[in-house]
């Protein structure tokens, strides 16, 4: 079985990039399945990572095929 293991700090990464540019890429998301599957996350990163999802939801943030952000 493959080990998956979010960096340190990347949740407030992502966070802070998506608020930047209002959009969420393809490799924020990669970032944000680690997160789900890692057991040990804190309630402070699953709460951010559910407001997140949440913006997504109400088309606050908006998803591209990009890997980056800097288009």
């Amino acid at each position: 079985m493959n080990c998956l293991q979010l960096l340190p700090g990347a949740i407030s990464e992502i966070i802070a990039s998506v608020s930047d540019t209002g959009v969420l890429t393809l490799a924020d998301r990669y970032g944000l399945m680690a997160a789900t599957l890692d057991e040990s996350l804190n309630d402070e990163d699953r709460g951010c990572v559910n407001r997140l999802l949440r913006a997504v939801l109400r088309g606050r943030v908006k998803i591209v095929n990009e890997l980056s952000a800097a288009f």
